[in-house]
């Protein structure tokens, strides 16, 4: 991951937002967005890695994340990141696709979210489910 003045408030405030958050298995939800984000090179792919779900799963706004500091060109990819309600899932991918830091986060995401070793236990079939609409939406990014 690239430590830059920017992507450590990035990380402060993933951290700050997601600190009381579990994912499926128990285990704290932060470790997710700093996976992807361990995995991406520039600032702006870090600081998106780390803030993709913000907006999504948290209280904050892109308001919120533009007068904490981050970029708005950064919170603009955000904003593409979170899946709003009552879109269907594929048009929201599709809706991203054609922006390269948003695109290359939602790839990363996707593989991480469709590792069923995450889970615990056996998947069930609405966890295989789940990995299909990823499969689905991986194609359509690649």
């Amino acid at each position: 991951m690239l430590y830059t003045p920017i992507t450590k408030l990035a990380l402060r405030i993933c951290f700050d937002a997601h600190k009381d958050q579990v994912d499926k298995s128990g285990l704290p939800y932060v470790f997710h967005p700093f996976h992807l984000a361990e995995q991406m090179k520039t600032e702006h792919e870090v600081c998106v890695a780390l803030l993709h779900d913000i907006m999504e799963d948290t209280d904050l706004t892109s308001r919120d994340l533009i007068e904490a500091g981050i970029p708005e060109t950064y919170v603009a990819t955000c904003k593409l990141m979170t899946h709003a309600p009552g879109v269907p899932y594929l048009d929201y991918v599709r809706a991203l696709k054609d922006d390269p830091v948003a695109r290359k986060v939602k790839i990363a995401d996707l593989l991480h979210n469709s590792d069923l070793s995450r889970l615990n236990g056996e998947p069930t079939a609405s966890d295989l489910a789940r990995r299909e609409k990823y499969q689905m939406a991986l194609d359509l990014l690649k």
